[in-house]
């Protein structure tokens, strides 16, 4: 069954804006941040989403966890913090439509934290502000089904991978499966989603803006609970995404270096031949003697092995 929702213009306006900046960001072959970038993101991601949550550790110390440093703190906020650093790092392989994956990644999120880590929960479950129930979830022995559902839908249905994101992220937190870690899983999994749109979701600090209108946040999920869909959560997030992809477009930008070129083009071919017109059609912006001396480079430093020559040359990646 397709989760409630509408589709209003204000959506259609949002997802026409953020395909022009995706558009922009693959123009200028941004989708694949240089490494401090990269670094940088995913330490404030960490840091904003856990923030939202309640942990008190600030940027540095984040950092100093990421570089395996001593950091004084309750057990608890470090033990989350280096949790989490193991879930980004493991990234790359989780997938969107599978529910292994994503029991895997709520396991490695919620390790030490919880005894339930990687499994649904099997007692009731509610959100409580101060002496209000704000939000009742649905019974235990209904959580499997209804997510069940909800991977189908994102496998199945035809609507947009953006606009499926948010409808994700939303009826996660609706179910509200686990017994705890629902918020950063609803946040995270969007990420896993929208990664497989383009590589820049896999960096894009989204949890940082979220954190910045965290009031706002709070309030499109309860009004969606209120009303029986998540049309405003979708239009609520794809406005964090859209403002998301207008900052790193914002970001100075230094000229690409052989090496970083010869690295991110290793997401496009993955390990199927390709050609010097193939590495040209994606970086139009460069010579033929230059993506000549990129390959002889990538050759040289065996990262990609090189079958026949001149005109008839191909290669693969090792």
């Amino acid at each position: 069954m397709k989760p409630p929702y509408s589709i209003t213009p204000n959506i259609l306006e949002l997802v026409s804006s953020i395909s022009t900046k995706l558009g922009a960001i693959n123009a200028t072959h941004l989708q694949a941040p240089k490494t401090e970038l990269r670094r940088s993101n995913t330490i404030q991601t960490i840091q904003a989403s856990l923030g939202i949550e309640g942990n008190t550790l600030s940027i540095d110390q984040v950092t100093a966890l990421v570089n395996n440093k001593r950091v004084m703190a309750p057990k608890k906020d470090i033990l989350e913090v280096q949790n989490a650093i193991k879930v980004y790092d493991a990234l790359p392989m989780f997938k969107s439509a599978s529910v292994s994956s994503f029991l895997k990644a709520h396991q490695l999120m919620m390790n030490g934290l919880v005894s339930s880590s990687g499994k649904f929960r099997s007692a009731g479950a509610g959100i409580v502000k101060g002496s209000k129930l704000t939000h009742l979830a649905p019974k235990a022995n209904m959580v499997k089904p209804l997510m069940n559902d909800l991977f189908t839908y994102l496998k199945k249905d035809q609507d947009l991978l953006l606009i499926k994101s948010c409808v994700f992220h939303y009826e996660l937190e609706f179910i509200h499966p686990f017994e705890d870690g629902n918020g950063r899983m609803g946040r995270l999994w969007q990420t896993v989603i929208l990664k497989e749109l383009n590589p820049i979701f896999s960096f894009l600090p989204v949890e940082s803006i979220i954190k910045q209108k965290q009031v706002e946040y709070y309030s499109s999920l309860e009004h969606s609970d209120k009303s029986g869909n998540s049309t405003l959560f979708i239009e609520f997030m794809l406005e964090i995404i859209d403002k998301a992809l207008e900052e790193q477009l914002q970001l100075p930008r230094k000229p690409i270096t052989a090496e970083e070129r010869i690295d991110m083009f290793r997401n496009i071919a993955d390990q199927n031949k390709f050609t010097r017109k193939d590495y040209l059609n994606y970086f139009k912006d460069i010579s033929s003697a230059t993506a000549s001396r990129d390959l002889k480079l990538a050759a040289d430093l065996k990262m990609i092995r090189k079958s026949g020559d001149k005109r008839t040359a191909t290669y693969r990646y090792i």
